[in-house]
């Protein structure tokens, strides 16, 4: 069993934070989790820009694809009011941005990047995303991951050892093969990391990142499996004991139960 996981923050900490937006990095950053998982997209202009939807309806007050604008242009929508108008001062974010606030922060955050090119072809975006990584040599502190297996084929192509996860659902009896033939890891939900297929991916040499993790109950089922890395839309509801990257107690301080945050988080 192992008995440490790395947490990642689900587009940040997301469950309480407008996701993807930079106050749900802060927010996770300051949760102290291993790392953070984000998804990316180009604009019409080609920028590199932090979004999970190909809309920009449900998490902005705009309406349309995110390659119909200009960065410019998604810069003055709304990225947070759809949660709470407490966040209503925050926007789109690019690549970039996330980038350098990990240098002002000097933080050693691991980020996965998803790249959301499964339903719309974006151009050059695998090429851009890498460039970007080697002006700030994140290289060690970065996952390409995606549903796109001709996109992390094309990723290998171009660089020999970043690190990338396939991205899946269900239980795959050929997401194995696939991994290996292009020197990805798994991108995975429960079911999977928990069937015959997860054990022999394991037993392969394969890491188990396990996406999106929000109950204790399921995260100790994963615990038990010795998966490499659970993702997270609360990582306030795991306890430091439980994961890798977490700060640890001083003398005398005392963590809440999950039952306790459960508690508490009802009230928030």
């Amino acid at each position: 069993m192992n008995s440490s996981i790395d947490l990642y923050a689900h587009r940040g900490f997301s469950g309480r934070y407008p996701e993807n937006t930079m106050i749900a990095f802060e927010e996770a950053r300051k949760m102290q989790v291993a790392g953070i998982e984000l998804d990316v997209q180009l604009t019409k202009d080609g920028e590199i820009v932090v979004i999970h939807d190909e809309r920009i309806d449900r998490t902005t007050n705009g309406m349309g694809y995110v390659q119909e604008f200009s960065y410019k242009q998604l810069r003055l929508f709304d990225a947070g009011s759809w949660y709470d108008s407490r966040f209503s001062k925050q926007s789109i974010p690019t690549l970039v941005e996330v980038f350098e606030w990990m240098m002002d922060k000097k933080t050693k955050l691991t980020v996965n990047i998803e790249l959301k090119n499964d339903r719309i072809y974006y151009p050059k975006l695998e090429e851009k995303v890498l460039r970007l990584i080697d002006e700030f040599d994140l290289e060690d502190q970065v996952i390409l991951s995606s549903f796109n297996y001709d996109s992390l084929a094309k990723v290998r192509s171009l660089h020999s050892y970043i690190p990338t996860g396939l991205l899946f659902e269900g239980v795959s009896e050929d997401a194995i093969g696939k991994a290996k033939s292009i020197g990805a890891h798994l991108h995975c939900d429960m079911s999977f990391a928990l069937s015959s297929y997860g054990k022999k991916a394991k037993q392969e040499g394969l890491d188990l990142r396990v996406y999106t993790i929000n109950e204790m109950n399921d995260f100790l089922k994963l615990q038990q499996a010795s998966v490499k890395v659970v993702m997270t839309d609360y990582p306030n509801r795991f306890s430091s004991t439980m994961f890798k990257g977490r700060r640890r107690k001083k003398p005398g301080q005392k963590y809440l139960t999950h039952s306790e945050k459960r508690a508490l988080d009802q009230h928030v």
